[in-house]
């Protein structure tokens, strides 16, 4: 039985690791390179550090799946999810950090309606206050946004597809439950590595890391936000409870939008921080409706 002192450790190395995915977006604003380019690296400079893990923890090199089948689905989920990282890379030159990455975890409402609609999973019965709370918080986001004063608004707009791509990613990703976290973490990882040469050898704009600044911050980005954020998170989110697990992840915008204040000057008016905060709690209310599932 796990006891108060231990849930708290859980709860901390999960809060710990949507804080350090937090600061992707930070890592993300900083590069010269292309969007895809910047994922490509993400992932591939990750691959190391997943099998000096999988040796640590189990004595081996090779990442032994249950059933092949996970091939084919790790597959399809990285192929959503390269989707959902190369629209929200190329985004976050367009809209805010803070918009950004909170319309892209909005994906909880989408994950309730794809399970509806292919797997035949009903909602809980507070779905329908947290779509509604958790889009009425985005739209007063893009309209109280400098960017849409600015004519800029197809970056939140891009957020909203890539939301759909992180839930395809997501949803997919939750029936591979017999497998291990470690061994999904590294196929997807790896096949993500791969999707993303495609757009990155047909985009213009920088592809190769060129400065130390530049390998520095990719390698910051994989090490911190991709492989010990991810880490962290699947660690400790099966061992504490679904409304714990709820709150600990929202520290991921959370701590975007408040790195990208000091670092960038994206200073929210009082309508933004509003909407900010309507639209986390529908976010909060929509993972605590799917755990209920």
């Amino acid at each position: 039985m796990i006891n108060n002192f231990q849930r708290s450790n859980y709860f901390l190395m999960l809060a710990t690791g949507a804080m350090l995915i937090g600061f992707a977006p930070i890592f993300v604003k900083w590069s010269e390179l292309s969007p895809s380019s910047i994922m490509f690296y993400r992932m591939v400079f990750t691959l190391p550090f997943l099998f000096i893990l999988n040796f640590y923890l189990n004595k081996k090199i090779s990442f032994s799946l249950k059933n092949k089948k996970t091939i084919f689905y790790s597959a399809i989920a990285s192929m959503a999810f390269t989707f959902d990282l190369v629209l929200w890379h190329y985004a976050m030159d367009i809209t805010s950090v803070s918009n950004a990455t909170i319309i892209v975890n909005s994906a909880p409402i989408l994950i309730a309606i794809l399970s509806y609609i292919f797997f035949k999973e009903k909602p809980s019965k507070g779905f329908a206050s947290s779509f509604f709370i958790t889009y009425i918080g985005i739209i007063g986001l893009i309209i109280f946004s400098n960017n849409y004063l600015n004519g800029k608004i197809l970056g939140d707009i891009l957020c909203l597809f890539a939301a759909l791509g992180y839930a395809v990613y997501l949803l997919i990703i939750s029936k591979l439950g017999k497998e291990t976290a470690l061994n999904i973490i590294f196929y997807t990882t790896l096949f993500c590595s791969i999707f993303a040469l495609i757009p990155m050898l047909l985009e213009s704009g920088n592809k190769f890391p060129t400065t130390s600044f530049e390998w520095k911050n990719l390698f910051l980005l994989a090490f911190l936000c991709q492989f010990g954020g991810q880490f962290l998170i699947t660690y400790g989110i099966a061992n504490i409870s679904a409304s714990s697990g709820s709150i600990g992840l929202l520290m991921q915008p959370l701590t975007a939008t408040i790195l990208a204040s000091f670092i960038f000057s994206e200073i929210l008016n009082t309508n933004q921080i509003l909407f900010v905060l309507i639209t986390l709690f529908g976010i909060y209310r929509a993972r605590i409706s799917l755990s209920k599932n």
